[in-house]
């Protein structure tokens, strides 16, 4: 059986909180951001307020995915951070 990286296993195992499978893949910020916060405000496992919780996680893949996102993958990520923003009332940042 293959080695799975840490970082796959943070996402599987952590107490951060279960996210759907594929949340990621979308192509739309909207849904993106609204699986994430849908996960947090059910998680029981998350340490901290739904709206870190789910700002963690999408930084995390992010940041784990690194040069391997393309330009418009990356993009779409960094538009749901705003998307989140905005599903939990806060300003997005400009």
């Amino acid at each position: 059986m293959p080695k799975k990286k840490w970082s796959q296993d943070v996402t599987e195992h952590s107490d951060a909180m279960d996210l759907k499978d594929g949340v990621f893949q979308s192509r739309s910020p909207k849904k993106i951001a609204a699986s994430l916060k849908h996960s947090a405000e059910a998680s029981h496992r998350r340490k901290s307020s739904p709206f870190k919780s789910a700002m963690s996680m999408l930084n995390f893949y992010i940041n784990r995915a690194g040069e391997q996102l393309s330009k418009s993958r990356r993009a779409t990520l960094e538009k749901a951070k705003d998307e989140l923003r905005k599903d939990f009332g806060r300003e997005p940042k400009h």
